[in-house]
């Protein structure tokens, strides 16, 4: 498999459109016409066209195979995608092509929906030593249904390789010029398949109405999860950027807390059962991600050793990466079976159709106060009945509480606005500074049982831990700080339901 990060702007063209001259576009940037040719690609997804609706595609083409597009953080016009590219023959698709996007499929097999061809002229904007700058493409394209073409469009695309913004505004403007219209970032797929394919994804956090009731303010804190669990899936699958486990991990505790949260408001049984169906995927994605975080804390470390120390410290994190590599063999197991499709399903009918109560038709902003104090309550109890120096474990207890509460003010920030939000943040900088002390804690406990199990390793990890031992140190002392700022009156005022649900 390749991977490579597609940054480009769409125009759409009349067909009477002539490309103009681009050399000299900006200073230094000459042209080279690589003519014409001819492609055709078979576009795959599900009836109801999941891929196309998360903003991905499945697509065989050719000598060029099979690619998977997914979407990339974009600003403004630029659509930004990673293609994976997969050399593999026409028929079924590709083992690893499904397992990138098996979180969307969702347990459905992708059928082929559409075929486009396109005749592409490419002109390559290039730098006076050679370097490739930027692509320009001009795509007339054919929609193939029933054996004919359906319909047809013209596209221009201007794609950055080694070029910077300025020369892609630079072209938009010189096309636009010409009569290209204003930059469009929908898909040639989306454009051939029409209205079906440019809607919401299964799941998506929509905006709320002006007064909610309860019941979609739940309903809209546990899409907003799902859609974060799904979206990473891939991000999880491919294990290059370790924040892909980060999300799905909290995307599965916020939906573990939300649940917790607002089950007052949705049937007990339904709630219970949803929390435990989650809690194995919770815990796999959390050894990973604790795994993750030691690693990346303990060679920051190593590398301010001295150089003698060094070669121990590396044996020392080859031992803690193969624990992460074990765990993520696990995960990834586990998410490749058919159970966790059923999950994703369960989760997604969770948000279509969740199992309220009657107390879910009150008003949101009269009862989100009482659910949200609750958490808060529970914190505030558990932090005064502290001893004056408690144990790392009651530490670790205070945090969880933190989260909790600041996951239930999260979730009503869309209905409590900046009340809520502020509450919020001021939960987070007191979560993140008890973060940090339970993970110094961890990382000592793991090396003072790598130093009991490696005598050889144990002078360095005795260095490593006395680093730990600091920053451990240092939370213990900021945490009380940061505690007084969160539970300022002022943030808490607002937590006085105007409805009292049972069981809140």
């Amino acid at each position: 498999m390749t991977v490579t990060r597609e940054r480009e702007v769409k125009l759409p063209a009349p067909e009477q459109l002539r490309l103009p001259n681009l050399d000299g576009v900006l200073p230094g940037v000459v042209t080279a016409d690589r003519g014409r040719k001819r492609l055709q690609a078979v576009y795959y997804d599900t009836p109801d066209l999941r891929l196309a609706r998360w903003g991905s595609q499945l697509r065989f083409r050719g000598a060029e195979g099979w690619t998977v597009k997914l979407p990339a953080p974009s600003e403004g016009v630029l659509l930004e995608r990673d293609e994976h590219v997969f050399v593999a023959p026409a028929g079924p698709p590709p083992a690893e092509a499904l397992d990138l996007v098996r979180g969307m499929l969702r347990g459905q097999t992708p059928r082929p929906v559409v075929i486009l061809r396109t005749g592409r002229h490419t002109v390559e904007l290039c730098a006076t030593d050679g370097t490739l700058l930027a692509e320009l493409v001009d795509d007339r394209v054919a929609v193939i249904e029933d054996g004919g073409a359906s319909r047809r469009f013209r596209e221009l695309e201007v794609e950055l390789r080694a070029g910077s913004p300025a020369l892609l505004d630079a072209v938009v403007a010189r096309m636009r010029a010409a009569g290209a219209g204003a930059p469009d970032p929908t898909p040639k797929l989306v454009r051939a398949l029409g209205r079906t394919a440019s809607g919401p994804p299964d799941v998506a956090a929509g905006a709320l109405p002006r007064h909610p009731s309860a019941g979609a303010a739940v309903a809209r804190a546990l899409a907003a999860s799902v859609a974060r669990l799904i979206c990473h899936d891939p991000v999880v699958r491919l294990g290059s950027d370790p924040e892909g486990v980060h999300q799905a991990r909290v995307a599965t505790r916020r939906l573990r807390s939300d649940l917790r949260t607002f089950a007052p408001l949705l049937d007990a049984a339904w709630v219970e059962d949803l929390r435990a169906a989650l809690s194995e995927l919770a815990a796999e994605l959390g050894e990973v991600r604790d795994a993750d975080v030691m690693l990346q804390r303990l060679s920051a470390r190593a590398a301010g050793l001295a150089d003698d120390d060094r070669a121990g410290a590396s044996r020392l994190l080859a031992r803690l990466a193969e624990r992460r590599d074990a765990a993520r063999a696990r995960l990834l197991a586990t998410m490749r079976d058919r159970p966790y499709d059923a999950l994703l399903d369960r989760l997604v009918e969770a948000v279509r159709a969740p199992a309220l109560t009657p107390d879910a038709d009150v008003p949101a902003a009269d009862v989100l106060p009482g659910l949200v104090g609750k958490p808060w309550r529970k914190l505030r109890a558990a932090v005064r009945a502290l001893p004056e120096s408690p144990a790392d474990g009651q530490l670790h207890r205070i945090r969880i509480l933190t989260k909790r509460a600041r996951y239930a003010a999260e979730a009503a920030a869309p209905v409590m606005g900046t009340r809520a939000a502020r509450l919020a943040r001021a939960l987070a900088r007191l979560q993140e500074v008890l973060g940090e002390h339970q993970d110094a804690v961890v990382a000592q406990a793991w090396l003072r049982e790598a130093a009991s199990a490696h005598p050889g390793a144990a002078f360095v990890a005795g260095e490593l831990a006395g680093l730990e031992h600091a920053d451990a140190s240092a939370a213990r002392a900021a945490w009380a700080r940061a505690w007084r700022a969160a539970s300022r009156p002022g943030l808490r005022a607002w937590l006085r339901p105007r409805h009292h649900v049972h069981g809140s």
